[in-house]
Formats: C-alpha cells, sequence, structure tokens
C-alpha cells in the first residue's frame, strides 16, 4: 500500500499536504497519489501536470487524486486529465472523508472508477473558519510549518490565490497554542508560522487579537519552543506586539520574509498594494534599528504589465537600498480571472523581457547573500540540522557541516568559509546544545 503525496508552490501547502498524508494513512485506502497544486503561475500548474502524467505511467493502477489552489480555480482543466481519478477543492482536502470515501468500483473509467462524484469543489467563499489540523511533525524536515490562518481580503491584480483559498480566517490562539505543543513534544525545535496572508491573523475572532499578540502567547504558554519563523508578511499589516518580539524575543529568528511584489510607486499602485517602496525600505531600516542582525527575504515579481524600465530599475536598486537578502523572484504570470490578465496586450511586457528582468533581480539577490555569508565567517552560528552534513543558521543561511549531528537537533558551529551560496563548518567545531 503506497500514500504519496506531491506536493507544489508554498509552505502552507506543504504543511496541508502533511494534513493529508495523516488522513490518508486513516483512510484504509490502497495505492493513491494525491496532487497538491499550486495557481501561482502558469509553470506551476504546467510542472503539476507533467508530474501527473509521469506518475501514472510509472503507477498504472494508483488513484490520482488533485486538489490545491489550481483545482480549486479551474477543476474542469485536471477533471479532463485521462490520469486523474478525482479533482478535490481546497477545503475538501483537509477533511478524512474525502479520502475515506474513494471506494473502487467495478470498471468503469479506466478501470479506476469510483462510487464517489469525481469533482468535489465547493465555493471556497462559504468557508468561514479554520481549523488547527494536530499533526505531529513534517515527515523528512528538521522544522515544522504551523497554519496559523488561512485565505485573503485583498485582491491584488496579479492575483487568483483569494480565489483558491476564499476570505481570510485565522486558527485561534488556543488551538495554535495546543498544536504547538503536540509539535514540540514530538522533538521540533522549530516551528514556521504560515498562512496566506499572515499579517492578517485575528480579525475575524473574538476580540480581534494580532498576529504579534498570538504569538506573545504562544512562545509563553510553549516554553520548549526554541525557534519560531513566520512565513511571508506584509508591511502595511505589522502590529506593535510583533515590533516589541522583535526587538526584545531571541526566540523569534532573525530573518522576516516581506511580500514586497515591486519596488516602484506606480507598479504598486497598478497591482493594488497597499504599500509604497519607501515604507518598505522604512521598515528594514526600523527593524534593523531594533535587531542588527535581521535579515531580509522578499517575494518581487518582475515584468508586471506596463513596467517600463525606469520601472523597472526601481525595482532592482531596491534589492540594495532595502537589503533583501532571500529573494523569490518570479517573471509575470497572466492568471485568467485577474483583472491585470486583461491589460491590453500592447501594455503587457513580452515574456522575453520579463525573464531577462527576472534574472538580473536574482543575480542582485545573489550578491546580496554573498556579502551576508562573507560576514558569518569566523562567527560562532547556531544551526538547526536539516539533514546529515546540512543545517540552516537563525537567520537561514545554509550550512555544509564538517561532522556528523543528529538531524532535528541545534548545533553550535564555527563558520570557516563562505563559498557557492553556503557556509563551511570549521573542522573542529563546538557541540551540539
Amino acid at each position: 500500500m503506497t500514500h504519496d503525496v506531491i506536493t507544489f508552490g508554498c509552505r502552507l501547502n506543504t504543511y496541508e499536504s502533511e494534513v493529508i498524508r495523516g488522513h490518508l494513512a486513516a483512510s484504509g485506502q490502497g495505492d493513491v497519489a494525491v496532487f497538491n497544486t499550486c495557481a501561482v503561475t502558469k509553470e506551476a500548474e504546467r510542472q503539476a501536470r507533467q508530474a501527473i502524467r509521469k506518475y501514472r505511467r510509472e503507477h498504472p493502477d494508483a488513484k490520482i487524486i488533485v486538489t490545491g489552489c489550481a483545482a480549486q480555480v479551474a477543476p474542469e482543466r485536471y477533471a479532463a486529465l485521462p490520469e486523474v481519478d478525482q479533482v478535490i477543492g481546497n477545503a475538501e482536502k483537509l477533511k478524512g472523508e474525502s479520502y475515506i470515501a474513494l471506494t473502487p468500483t467495478p470498471s468503469r473509467t479506466r478501470e479506476r472508477g469510483y462510487e464517489t462524484e469525481r469533482v468535489k469543489v465547493n465555493d471556497v467563499f462559504s468557508v468561514e473558519e479554520t481549523a488547527a489540523h494536530l499533526i505531529t511533525g513534517i515527515e523528512g524536515r528538521a522544522r515544522a510549518f504551523m497554519q496559523v490562518q488561512n485565505g485573503c481580503n485583498h485582491r491584488c491584480t496579479f492575483c487568483i490565490i483569494p480565489y483558491g483559498r476564499g476570505n481570510s480566517r485565522s486558527v485561534p490562539v488556543g488551538e495554535v497554542v495546543q498544536q504547538a505543543e503536540a509539535l514540540v513534544a514530538s522533538g521540533y525545535r522549530e516551528i514556521v508560522l504560515t498562512g496566506v496572508d499572515i499579517t492578517s491573523y485575528g480579525e475575524d475572532l473574538p476580540g480581534k487579537p494580532t498576529l504579534g499578540n498570538m504569538m506573545q502567547r504562544l512562545l509563553k504558554l510553549v516554553p520548549g519552543l526554541e525557534r519560531l519563523r513566520l512565513s511571508s508578511i506584509d508591511v502595511a499589516e505589522i502590529d506593535p506586539a510583533l515590533m516589541e518580539l522583535i526587538a526584545y524575543e531571541p526566540r523569534l529568528m532573525p530573518h522576516l520574509h516581506i511580500s514586497v511584489q515591486a519596488g516602484d510607486d506606480m507598479i504598486l499602485k497598478r497591482m493594488k498594494r497597499r504599500h509604497t517602496r519607501q515604507q518598505v525600505i522604512d521598515f528594514c531600516e526600523r527593524v534593523r534599528a531594533l535587531r542588527p542582525d535581521m535579515v531580509f527575504g522578499a517575494d518581487i515579481i518582475a515584468g508586471f504589465p506596463t513596467e517600463s524600465e525606469a520601472m523597472f530599475g526601481n525595482t532592482l536598486a531596491l534589492v540594495e537600498a532595502a537589503g533583501l537578502t532571500w529573494l523569490h523572484v518570479f517573471p509575470y504570470s497572466e492568471r485568467e480571472g485577474t483583472p491585470a490578465a486583461n491589460i491590453p496586450a500592447d501594455r503587457q511586457v513580452p515574456v522575453a523581457v520579463r525573464k531577462a528582468r527576472a534574472k538580473l533581480l536574482r543575480e542582485a539577490g545573489e550578491r546580496q547573500l554573498a556579502s551576508l555569508l562573507v560576514s558569518r565567517v569566523g562567527k560562532i552560528e547556531r544551526v538547526v540540522v536539516e539533514k546529515p552534513r546540512v543545517g540552516r543558521t537563525e537567520q537561514f543561511a545554509l550550512v555544509e557541516l564538517a561532522r556528523d549531528y543528529t538531524v532535528g537537533e541545534v548545533a553550535e558551529v564555527k563558520v570557516a568559509e563562505a563559498a557557492e551560496g553556503r557556509l563551511l563548518e570549521a573542522p573542529f567545531s563546538c557541540a551540539a546544545v
């Protein structure tokens, strides 16, 4: 009996794939593969379709289920694939009964039919709550992702994700604490809080606790949690409690990932973002004043419609002006159903130009990373061991370890040198802690 979960896209999908894995284990099903898709770009969807076809060739008798944001937004597209047995939505994928109901029937479609409906995708905007799914860890990883929020109330003109995830909804603080306790009890020393728009946390809960309020409560009630990270944040929604944690809480890792998207004010306005270029710079400067070792990552889109060379130049310059190190760069991808996709063709940036600009942004990020790594040479770093001879520092820098440590432990290591996007541990280093 084989249960495979193939994940595309964000950290939230990674978390939800573990929930799916648990449901499959309890379902009593035979060979099943679940493809948890992403809808952010056309390339993400192409990769998913390619993987589905390959899996079917290699596993002709397995049941193939497709879910995730791409399946939620365009279920008919995946139901039309001859390799696919069932399509389920983002709400349905987190329910155990969605998998228990997959009962084999006599020959119907490629001899792999089901008694249940082939497409089960409901209106995601009708979902009003996000439940905490208690998982015991993320298989094969040293850190665990924990969902605290889902959905988004904003409508950026390039983004299809709200139509795949629905409106913003938060996991109550008590349930967040309960899940963190379970993960720490399972041996995890680092947790990453995830969501679609995590800085909107709590707007739908009684009393409207902020993200910072929730994190303060979590760290107080789970003293065994050694390292806490955040997924992507929005500088327009940072609350005072979160700034206090940045300034005074050493268990909050010095690494923040910002949803920037562009560094030109006109493009940001056309994207319907809520921050300006200067707000990004000011935020980074303010945080570094509170915590000098803080490093920043960013999501950036290259080649948004109407982006001129000068506008792109502003975005490129922002990488250095704000000191952005860990860049996730995407060439703009038209998503049917979004306002940006309706911008006239003569105002769309040619695909080749988008790719060239994305390349320049990635190179700028690589220069920033190289500078960060060189600054860590000779220092003692606390590293969480991800796999044999590989770990990550508090600033999320990759470390090649010189000796064997136990996966999941936190080790103090001395950095000997920086090379090829990573740090190298000195041959004789400190002991694990």
